[in-house]
């Protein structure tokens, strides 16, 4: 994630760049440059700063300076989206007994996220024919956001879709079973 504060428009303004990590401690690459010069941040809380010539200075912030500088729209940022996948028996809309622990937590998870978004998107196995898993999908897809509705989510929040076949976890040969293909994956956001 990288910060940026603009400068206004005062001599002692210079530009802010700030490449912060992930929740894992993990951070990309990000190329800062303008007419006068750049310069590369990789580094967790390095820093990109608009030089008094122009230029760009490579530099570094604490953790406490990031609170100091940017504390108010890192708090005002949303939760992180998170991922479920459910998991279903063959040739049905039936979760599997390990999914029905999963639905638990995606459930405890939408109580405390009050104004979620929602994906619902599902996917079947390689076995049988394309418009019978189209069809399928969309009704495993359709059985999650019932669940959701069900609760108390808005039906207008929740998007669905359904994928058949096409985008298999586990890829395989037609005709063979992958249990872990048979699956609904709902991202709150």
């Amino acid at each position: 994630m990288a910060l940026a504060l603009a400068g206004c428009a005062t001599p002692s303004s210079r530009d802010l760049v700030v490449l912060l990590p992930d929740k894992d401690g993990k951070v990309g690459t990000l190329i800062v440059q303008n007419q006068k010069g750049s310069t590369v941040l990789n580094t967790a809380y390095a820093t990109a700063r608009t030089a008094r010539d122009g230029g760009v200075e490579r530099g570094m912030a604490s953790q406490s300076e990031i609170k100091e500088v940017f504390g108010s729209a890192i708090a005002a940022q949303p939760p992180r989206p998170i991922l479920f996948t459910l998991y279903f028996e063959s040739g049905s809309d039936e979760f599997t007994e390990q999914s029905k622990q999963e639905v638990k937590r995606l459930l405890a998870e939408m109580a405390r996220r009050q104004a979620s978004d929602i994906t619902v998107i599902g996917h079947t196995d390689l076995v049988g024919p394309d418009p019978s898993n189209d069809a399928l999908s969309l009704q495993r897809a359709g059985r999650v956001k019932s669940m959701l509705v069900g609760m108390g989510v808005p039906a207008e929040r929740i998007l669905t879709a359904g994928r058949g076949r096409r985008e298999p976890l586990i890829p395989t040969a037609n005709g063979v079973i992958e249990p872990r293909n048979r699956r609904v994956e709902v991202s709150v956001r």
